[in-house]
């Protein structure tokens, strides 16, 4: 069986092109890193290097085995990193995101008791309805709406489900009146989100019917989105649940099956069982879910008691 610290001297010298330059990346002289190449070479049975004056190439052998060394070392950087956050518990620097509309609703009223329950634990919140790459470590957890996920190897929590569809407010209704077929959008304004319209599940299958509808607005912000529907400047996709709570807001089309959304919590699979991530995840989770219900329940209320 070889060492591992071998197989770092072959990556050093892989990258570096010298047993000098490797003795410089691993912190040791030349004599440890070709004591270290030539153990290897002797525990696999084959000459991984070729030593020159100039330098050191590595053979057919000893670049066929760089890729397999990269992967070994990625394993031991996950290894170091999940001993770390177990060391640390409920504690160092947790970075989230989330979107404007998630974090004014359902984060920020939760935060107080959750940092009291976690002093310890530093939250660096990224704001924006952009998905930041978690995959690529631009955040730990993200909460995120979604009509679908994409594949990837993130591990995902489904906490909530709400159905969304069009509204407009009751004055844009009084001053256009309201659409009573998908075809009748050709007659009003559209408010849609940042790109194309056509694509928002429930909302490009009826504009399909009225290519000619004019679409008023488009905004990258979903909070300004909203506000776009509330200012009367015209129709606009909503939750159900959210315009539920505005009697100044009026349902144009009953919602579709396939303008279903979820929320999720996403993390790196290394980062799932991190004390820090586990304490977020198993907080907030339930709770969103709880004020969601909530939410739905006081909507229901409502809608039962207008004329």
């Amino acid at each position: 069986m070889f060492d591992w610290n071998d197989v770092k001297a072959l990556l050093a010298v892989a990258r570096g092109g010298s047993t000098a330059a490797a003795a410089r990346e691993l912190g040791v002289n030349q004599t440890t890193v070709a004591r270290r190449l030539e153990a290897l070479e002797r525990d696999l049975g084959a000459r991984l290097v070729e030593r020159h004056q100039a330098g050191a190439d590595l053979t057919e052998v000893g670049r066929a085995l760089v890729a397999e060394a990269e992967t070994m070392e990625r394993a031991a950087q996950a290894m170091r990193q999940t001993l770390e956050v177990h060391r640390r518990g409920v504690a160092g620097t947790l970075r989230v995101t989330m979107s404007e509309m998630t974090a004014n609703a359902d984060f920020m009223p939760m935060l107080p008791e959750f940092r009291a329950l976690h002093p310890d634990l530093l939250l660096e919140v990224v704001i924006t309805d952009e998905r930041l790459d978690i995959e690529a470590g631009e955040a730990d957890v993200a909460i995120r709406g979604a009509f679908s996920l994409p594949d990837s190897t993130l591990v995902a929590r489904k906490i909530e489900e709400t159905q969304w569809t069009l509204y407009c407010s009751r004055d844009y209704a009084a001053r256009r009146g309201l659409p009573t077929t998908p075809a009748d959008l050709k007659d009003h304004s559209i408010i849609a989100a940042d790109g194309d319209p056509f694509t928002f599940p429930g909302l490009g299958d009826l504009l399909v019917q009225a290519p000619e509808a004019t679409v008023a607005l488009k905004s990258s912000s979903t909070t300004n989105l909203f506000a776009s529907i509330r200012a009367g400047l015209g129709i606009g996709p909503m939750p159900t649940v959210m315009a539920g709570l505005e009697p100044d807001l009026v349902e144009v089309f009953p919602p579709r099956p396939q303008s279903t959304a979820y929320t999720w919590i996403l993390t790196r699979p290394e980062l799932k069982d991190a004390p820090r991530v586990r304490a977020f995840i198993d907080y907030f989770a339930p709770r969103i879910l709880a004020r969601t219900r909530e939410a739905q329940a006081r909507a229901a209320r409502l809608a039962s008691n207008r004329p």
